[in-house]
């Protein structure tokens, strides 16, 4: 194995909160980036992606652990890294040329030298020419390039990469994607390794040599594994639909181990996705908190609808990797909707298959205000904070509550960003399913009449609905 470039020993990241607590974003995690690699970090939404990413940068500092450096810790230092960000950051009142030179000015480095590294990194993402133009001439895929030329100028050893090719359409993205593989096969990087953050599983395994997936709640590693299939790769070779449908799995089934379908397997990629290490020095540490409140996934009702409705037309089955290629969605949004509908129990997720359930046919069938009350009824028995919200307006004398009521419960769970979308998605469900009513401008929630037409609701009984034909 080679040196390691940079590595994080038992790193984690919590925060502080008012009672005295503390929320872990990042469960304790062992990692390592070594040279001659281009690593990809994959994930759910909100899992902690991008919290790991400005750790490993040195922009955030780990609540405990160590960041070590070519084996030393970074003490105060600035690691010699940098990063491409989703959203281009480019100053609008620079030229492409004055935003390439800004990290050289701020760094000293003297006007004649700085105008040439630049213009070499320029001709180096194919922005000869453009020196002069301002980033409103730009195209997206011009303002990214410029983001990479901007990064590549400061020679970094490991260069950053934060979903750099989400904000792009997808002929442009293919198109980076191939430029960014083909400067790193044929040297023309200043970089000794690449990381890059993305939602994309294709993306990852088009790109890296190796593939790390994150769990949430807290984040912590649950499969790495290593890629073995030469540059250029074919998206319909078995091998890569294969490696494709592993982490399709690794993602959506959460509570599952699964090993990487490999004759090469080996018993340190089977602990790393149970969350272990071989190594007594890296031994995983606890989390701070066991307990864990229920996380809902931020889908909206009708996006359930239209997957039930999908699936129920389909057979009631298909295969996640093909749903998503003829959805034209990444997984980042397709996963939502299919944990929401498997929590409402509308659904099942079996090795990479999603099957409707008989509520989900029911849903599916359903009209408008039958809808309304299987809704219902799944909610008040699959999600807590609805079951909760409920539970009170139905004892309160008045049948109303605050909604400062029900931020501060999240709030004891969840990160301050992730209360808020907790709330929202609770509001849109609960709305829905006339559970309650709610008045943003006093913040109340109030009991709502529920649906009165009857509905019937399928039994459960019979053959197993996750079960393989």
């Amino acid at each position: 194995m080679s040196e390691a470039i940079i590595e994080a020993v038992a790193v984690e990241k919590s925060y502080p909160q008012a009672d005295g607590t503390r929320i872990q974003v990042v469960g304790s995690t062992n990692l390592v980036i070594e040279p001659g690699k281009i690593i990809a970090l994959l994930g759910p939404s909100g899992c902690g992606k991008s919290t790991l990413l400005r750790i490993l940068t040195g922009l955030s500092q780990p609540s405990s652990g160590t960041l070590l450096w070519h084996g030393k810790p970074l003490d105060g230092r600035t690691p010699n890294v940098a990063i491409v960000f989703q959203s281009f950051a480019l100053f609008p009142w620079l030229t492409v040329l004055g935003n390439v030179e800004a990290p050289l000015e701020a760094k000293g480095v003297e006007a004649v030298e700085r105008r040439k590294r630049a213009l070499r990194a320029l001709d180096t993402v194919g922005l000869d020419g453009f020196e002069t133009a301002y980033p409103k001439e730009l195209s997206g895929g011009m303002k990214q390039r410029v983001g990479f030329a901007r990064a590549l100028v400061v020679e970094p050893e490991v260069l950053f990469m934060d979903e750099p090719f989400s904000a792009l359409d997808v002929l442009t993205a293919e198109n980076l994607r191939g430029e960014l593989l083909e400067l790193w096969l044929n040297k023309k990087m200043p970089t000794s390794a690449i990381f890059i953050v993305t939602h994309n599983i294709e993306e990852a395994v088009m790109l890296a040599d190796r593939v790390m997936v994150l769990g949430r709640n807290p984040a912590r590693i649950r499969s790495d594994f290593t890629i073995r299939l030469k540059h250029p790769r074919e998206r319909k070779s078995p091998r890569f639909v294969e490696l494709v449908d592993y982490i399709y799995k690794v993602m959506t089934e959460p509570d599952t181990e699964h090993a990487l379908p490999d004759a090469e397997t080996t018993a340190e990629i089977i602990l790393s996705a149970a969350g272990l290490t071989s190594d007594p020095r890296k031994k995983q540490e606890a989390p701070i908190r066991t307990a864990r409140y229920q996380m809902l996934p931020h889908a909206r009702v009708g996006g359930i609808a239209g997957l039930t409705e999908l699936l129920r037309d389909r057979g009631g089955r298909e295969d996640l990797f093909r749903l998503s290629e003829e959805l034209v969605m990444d997984v980042e949004d397709l996963l939502p909707i299919l944990e929401a509908c498997v929590l409402l129990g509308f659904a099942w997720l079996k090795e990479g298959d999603v099957q409707i359930t008989p509520q989900g046919i029911a849903f599916a069938d359903a009209d408008i205000q039958q809808r309304k009350i299987l809704f219902r009824n799944a909610a008040l028995e699959h999600v807590m904070i609805l079951k909760q919200i409920d539970s009170i307006l139905k004892r309160k004398s008045d049948h109303a509550i605050a909604d400062e009521f029900f931020h501060d419960i999240l709030d004891e769970h969840f990160a301050e960003d992730e209360v808020q979308r907790q709330f929202e998605t609770a509001l849109n469900w609960g709305r829905y399913a006339e559970i309650f009513d709610y008045d943003r401008a006093s913040g109340r929630l109030t009991q709502a009449e529920p649906p009165s037409a009857p509905a019937p609701v399928p039994s459960a009984d019979g053959p197993n609905p996750a079960a393989k034909s």
